[in-house]
């Protein structure tokens, strides 16, 4: 959350994240249900927001410790989940598979059907913070 969300912003988020799940009601809602409680496993202080609501647009799950780990859209035939800095992450096990040629973000994309490596997304995750965690601290060490 950015230091002037107020507190129950994070509630509001988290509620329109379950009525989006709830909303999908297919293989979306449960595949964005599960990544959501791996993103939680993986790091108990993530926080929930709810971004980008406008009027062509219904809003987008997001995901943040220390800066913005990773976003949660579905679309019709994928559930994308859009990594902040995933170009400067190790993805070991490849889970990476879309929006490769940038120089930041990297996606997973998932299918109706397919599964992810539970621990691979996980260690993603913890990456994820860790970048934002260190690139914090060097803001703070270049304002000094």
């Amino acid at each position: 959350m950015s230091p002037t969300s107020r507190p129950e912003g994070e509630a509001a988020a988290s509620a329109s994240i379950t009525e989006r799940i709830q909303e999908l009601g297919d293989w979306r809602g449960d595949t964005l249900a599960h990544v959501r409680k791996l993103i939680h496993d993986a790091d108990p202080d993530i926080e929930e927001e709810w971004k980008w609501e406008k009027r062509t647009s219904p809003g987008t799950p997001v995901w943040s410790h220390d800066g913005g780990v990773c976003t949660g859209e579905s679309y019709k035939q994928v559930v994308k989940l859009t990594f902040f800095r995933g170009a400067s992450i190790k993805d070991p096990k490849k889970l990476f598979n879309s929006s490769l040629e940038g120089n930041t973000r990297r996606a997973i994309d998932l299918r109706e059907g397919e599964k992810i490596s539970e621990a691979a997304f996980k260690q993603l995750i913890r990456a994820a913070v860790t970048a934002n965690s260190e690139a914090l601290a060097q803001r703070a060490v270049k304002k000094k």
